[in-house]
């Protein structure tokens, strides 16, 4: 009988991490075996990450654990898709090998897969604390340490809308892995579509409004987990600030529109990322790298400018609308 869910485990050359891990999971799916796979991709790693996988597919020898390892480093982004695509089960959870998840976990994901057959998206809840100084971190939109200030446990709403609002306010928690699980056969068509999805930092939130726009969404008040703030993979490229603002974000953004949403919702995202683009940043790199910037700058002012063209009506169209106030979805 097909499985409900597999957690996968992207990981590379961090074995005490994965070990932990997988020590939670052991723990966690106790009682829930019939129900889960577990998946480990490893990156090519170059330390005792094998032996780790073979330790724990012994401990856990009752449980379908399956693992595939790159010939070569394919990048972070390539093997999380790969963890992705390889799913045979009717949901994909995949989680970062060092982000710390309650027990509770996995027996309240297993519950609302059976209980909402028809799910497409789910969103667990978390907090942030920044690496350094171990305090929480939030994003300055939202109220509190719930990186998700908005919750819809029963599946009930328009999917499309409460992604957007989650994407709107934050896109770091829409981008967060370990707080995402998709229908597997929703995510791996995603990826059909945007075959250069693995080239994006943030195509994670294409993903998961794919997902929401085809199904039932649910995002939980309470908190499952913890984000660690300041250690993600891209943060390490001097150069991510300008690729994920001026770059990966409007393609993200495009995708979404390509694929069911409004345009209202594309200008409005458009709008949101000019005026929150650091322009401290902006400059930092113009001096540093001036030709990698302008690239990388020009066709985004380009999409900006279209869309505020395309929100213009023409003196004919004007004519014919009524005095009604334009009001966005």
């Amino acid at each position: 009988m097909k499985k409900l869910l597999t957690i996968a485990i992207p990981t590379y050359n961090r074995a005490q991490l994965l070990d932990k891990q997988l020590a939670w999971v052991a723990q966690a799916i106790a009682g829930l075996e019939s129900e889960c796979e577990i998946f480990v991709s490893d990156n090519c790693s170059t330390d005792n990450t094998q032996e780790v996988i073979k330790k724990w597919q012994k401990n856990l020898s009752h449980i379908t654990f399956k693992s595939s390892r790159n010939s070569e480093n394919i990048g972070v982004m390539r093997n999380i898709i790969h963890c992705l695509k390889s799913a045979t089960t009717k949901y994909v959870w995949t989680i970062g090998d060092d982000d710390p998840i309650q027990d509770k976990a996995v027996a309240y994901v297993i519950n609302q897969l059976k209980k909402n057959e028809d799910l497409s998206l789910l969103f667990l809840n978390f907090s942030g604390r920044n690496q350094i100084t171990g305090e929480p971190v939030h994003p300055p939109t939202i109220v509190g340490n719930r990186w998700f200030d908005v919750d819809n446990e029963d599946g009930s709403g328009d999917g499309k809308a409460i992604f957007e609002h989650c994407f709107s306010k934050s896109v770091g928690a829409v981008i967060f892995l370990t707080a995402s699980i998709y229908r597997t056969e929703l995510v791996q068509r995603a990826l059909q579509i945007w075959s250069e999805a693995e080239n994006n930092w943030i195509s994670l939130a294409y993903l998961a409004g794919y997902c929401a726009a085809n199904g039932k969404i649910i995002v939980t008040k309470d908190i499952y987990m913890e984000c660690i703030v300041g250690v993600s993979y891209w943060q390490k490229d001097p150069q991510s600030a300008i690729l994920m603002q001026y770059k990966h974000l409007p393609e993200v953004i495009t995708k979404l529109e390509e694929n069911g949403y409004s345009k209202q919702f594309y200008r409005r995202m458009m709008f949101q990322s000019f005026k929150e683009a650091n322009l401290k940043v902006f400059l930092g790199a113009l001096r540093r790298w001036p030709m990698f910037t302008m690239k990388t700058i020009v066709p985004f002012l380009t999409l900006v400018s279209l869309s505020v063209f395309d929100a213009v009506p023409t003196k004919e169209f004007k004519m014919a609308q009524t005095t009604e106030p334009f009001t966005q979805n």
